[in-house]
């Protein structure tokens, strides 16, 4: 086992590594309060935390501490946490990326025999979703009432949405996911640019097809409706009015818990 952090191997390092424990479910925050005059606690639900991934880490014996230290020194100038979050991917969960950096010291334990060493790595993922390296894309392109199915992940997703078409002031595209209605209005949108919305930041923009930002598209929404997606089926509903809509590309971020 190894694992890749900002797409460089473990082995490349001179690291061999393995996980030694998993996390069936991260830290929770739990809201509680307790009642005057009532047992237990009054639960108000929870949500997900950070999440931690520990690797236990060994280095081949190199003869003598000055060449063991010559491969610590590279080792830590690669994981160097003052360099933020990084894409950490385990070859035991090939199909997920975490965004991680080292959350506390490390010290290396010194065998004798031939200058060995062994070291644990506590990597901090602020946000605890693993999400698919290969993430699932789905293209719609007329209006109407349409099935898309997700089938990575074991939890709702916060996708992208890049909506084309011709749009201006007076007409509105209408993007109902699973209930949840995401209404444009007013929109200036001619056919050489894309309104994106970007569920997880909570944000809206237009760009034009190279991909530069050209404005903020907020202001286009009538509401601060984000859609998600569930894994399995999620119903998309398209109506327009007043102008030509050509084409919804989702983009699920699929994740895992």
């Amino acid at each position: 086992m190894g694992f890749y952090y900002d797409d460089v191997h473990s082995k490349e390092m001179g690291i061999n590594a393995r996980l030694t424990s998993w996390q069936v479910c991260g830290a929770l925050r739990n809201s509680t309060a307790v009642i005057p005059g009532k047992y237990g606690i009054a639960d108000f639900g929870a949500d997900f935390d950070s999440r931690e991934i520990k690797i236990s880490c060994s280095v081949s014996p190199k003869g003598n501490l000055k060449n063991l230290i010559t491969v610590l020194d590279k080792i830590s100038a690669w994981l160097d946490a003052s360099n933020g979050l990084k894409q950490l991917i385990l070859d035991d969960a090939p199909d997920r990326y975490f965004m991680a950096r080292l959350n506390e010291k490390c010290d290396c334990e010194r065998l004798l025999i031939c200058s060995a060493g062994n070291f644990e790595l506590n990597f901090l993922c602020p946000d605890p979703f693993g999400y698919a390296i290969s993430d699932e894309h789905f293209n719609i392109s007329a209006v109407g009432t349409h099935t898309v199915k997700r089938e990575k992940g074991n939890i709702f997703s916060n996708p992208v949405y890049r909506i084309e078409g011709v749009f201006s002031a007076g007409t509105s595209v209408t993007i109902t996911t699973n209930g949840s209605v995401v209404k444009i209005v007013n929109a200036v949108l001619p056919a050489n640019e894309v309104l994106i919305i970007d569920s997880e930041k909570m944000t809206a923009w237009v760009e034009n097809t190279s991909g530069v930002t050209l404005r903020n598209a907020l202001p286009y929404l009538q509401d601060l409706n984000f859609p998600s997606l569930d894994v399995g089926n999620n119903e998309i509903k398209i109506t327009a009015s007043g102008g030509t809509f050509t084409n919804l590309e989702i983009v699920a971020k699929s994740r895992w818990r």
